[in-house]
């Protein structure tokens, strides 16, 4: 085991070129249900990356190309961040449903100092805030897809493991046999829950990786068109190759070997508890974090990612592999939980019109310090998650300012917000909460109708500032962030959703579908019963008669 661990680690690190596409499996098809459901996230793999890669890959994207291929898979919602997109990837259900309408908010009702509440985790431990915070599933409002599978048959066993916290809780859900993440240092668990040993082995393995200094990644043939400087700020970007210092954790996470580290803990964890090889179906959810680590690092089309790419193939083909040695039955859906729009400094390069950051002044404090300056009302008026270098859409008025102060602050709000060039338009909670909730394809929603489907009127800001296309909610690039996402437009709404298992007819269908579409479809596969998702089940099987009608 540890020997398998170690080389699904070092996967990460081996010439790209020498990967081999899998031979293609014999064309026998399944009639029975999968033993092992593999629910895979690729954090920040958009629709736009998928087709820009899919015809240089010769790994694990490549045999999920053989099985049915859905290039226009929708997050239809306007919150495209991590967390309201995880919860809708296992759920069937829309963050309106989920309850998880950004990775924060503000909740002024909660007894700490700190009003800003993170998605995951438990607010009401003294002492926490946004930032130290107790990993926790409670803000999740619907049962996972796993949960489901063991209510209705107790033998099953649901894993969750991420490189992210709240895509290992919002695709695991409230019931999990086990759950881990990556906390910046090692992988992490719930308090109080014992480490199986293949953990114990992942950390040990993880820990001499990061503590071996990591040279420069191959720079595959088809990226080096790619591979061209780019100045943001005081960074140059463009041309990384991954190089490590020793013990440098934070480079780590920027890297491919991350997700490596993230595939090699869920094969253990499938080969110790026996995964697929029980009673009943089991299910194992993944998230690869590096992607959007990687993109927001060093946008999304430099040689960064283009490796990123290239490397991410070969590891799952690498894990594949692995599975199928062992004879695991297994489906694969995988997925993303948003997409995302390169930096505004190489757009701008490409004579991209509109490309532009957003300016400080329309950042909640801000904007709420002149409208209380205009209006003659001391103390906060608006208040948002935003962080120090970053624009949050969700605003919300202070508590303290009384009905007829609110009333006189929202209209001035949504007047200075459309005046802005850069401000597409504003919606208040009310407009939203009174707009039906979409039924047609989700490429043809309105604007509201996409807020409408991430909108909680318990946690949903007052006020919606939905910015021009490819206006970046980065106030100022830093060393962390020069690209990121959480727009309405169809760059950080589209996804691929990609489906597979031995022996299925292949087939790609280019209509657009939506990530809550993926539960009743996995229902479908193993015969259960599922009703009053915000999804519909996708025939994976068009020739042997309806699946989904089974």
């Amino acid at each position: 085991m540890k020997a398998l661990i170690a080389a699904a680690l070092l996967a990460s690190a081996a010439p790209v070129a020498a990967q081999q596409a899998a031979p293609a499996p014999a064309p026998v098809a399944p009639t029975t249900p999968p033993r092992l459901i593999v629910a895979i996230s690729v954090d920040q793999f958009s629709a736009d990356l998928f087709q820009q890669y899919r015809n240089h890959f010769t790994g694990g994207f490549a045999r999920l190309l053989t099985g049915a291929v859905f290039p226009s898979g929708y997050q239809s919602h306007a919150a495209t961040e991590t967390c309201p997109g995880h919860s809708t990837i296992l759920t069937g259900m829309r963050p309106a449903h989920t309850g998880i309408i950004a990775n924060n908010w503000i909740d002024q009702s909660v007894a700490r100092p700190d009003k800003n509440v993170y998605c995951a985790e438990d607010e009401t431990v003294p002492g926490s805030d946004h930032n130290n915070y107790t990993v926790s599933d409670r803000h999740l409002k619907v049962p996972t897809l796993g949960e489901m599978m063991k209510a209705a048959r107790p033998a099953t066993r649901v894993v969750s493991v991420a490189g992210k916290d709240r895509a290992a809780v919002m695709m695991g859900g409230h019931t999990v046999d086990e759950l881990w993440w990556w906390d910046g240092k090692t992988f992490a668990t719930y308090a109080g829950r014992a480490e199986p040993a293949v953990v114990t082995r992942a950390k040990a393995a993880t820990a001499a990786l990061i503590a071996r200094p990591q040279t420069a990644l191959p720079l595959p043939g088809f990226c080096t068109g790619l591979s061209r400087p780019i100045v943001v700020g005081d960074q140059t970007l463009g041309t990384g190759r991954f190089e490590r210092a020793a013990g440098d954790t934070k480079a780590f996470r920027y890297s491919p070997p991350f997700d490596a580290a993230v595939f090699a803990l869920a094969a253990g964890l499938i080969q110790d508890m026996k995964l697929g090889r029980g009673p009943t179906t089991d299910i194992i959810a993944i998230g690869a974090s590096a992607t959007d680590y990687i993109g927001h690092a060093n946008g999304t089309q430099g040689a960064e990612m283009c490796i990123q790419m290239a490397q991410l193939d070969a590891t799952l083909g690498s894990f594949f592999d692995t599975l199928d040695a062992w004879g695991v039955d297994y489906e694969v859906v995988l997925t993303a939980d948003h997409g995302a729009h390169d930096m505004t400094e190489r757009q701008l390069q490409r004579a991209m019109p509109m490309e532009a950051h957003v300016p400080a002044g329309l950042k909640a404090d801000a904007m709420g310090a002149a409208i209380g300056t205009a209006l003659g009302i001391a103390g906060p008026v608006l208040v948002s998650a935003e962080s120090k270098t970053g624009f949050d859409s969700d605003v919300f008025l202070a508590r303290t300012l009384t009905p007829a102060q609110r009333a006189r602050v929202v209209a001035e709000a949504v007047r200075r917000y459309r005046a802005d060039a850069r401000v597409e338009t504003v919606f208040t909670a009310a407009q939203i909460a009174a707009t039906p909730k979409p039924t047609t394809p989700p490429e043809t929603w309105t604007l509201i109708e996409r807020a409408r489907a991430s909108f909680d009127p318990a946690r949903s800001g007052d006020l919606l500032v939905l910015l021009k296309p490819r206006v970046t909610s980065v106030v100022t690039p830093g060393t962390t962030y020069v690209e990121t996402h959480g727009s309405p437009w169809d760059y950080d709404r589209r996804v691929p959703m990609l489906f597979w298992r031995k022996g299925m007819a292949g087939f790609e269908q280019p209509l657009s579908v939506e990530t809550v579409d993926i539960v009743p479809t996995l229902a479908a596969t193993i015969g259960l019963p599922v009703k009053g998702l915000d999804g519909r089940c996708l025939d994976l099987d068009p020739g042997a008669g309806d699946t989904c009608a089974r």
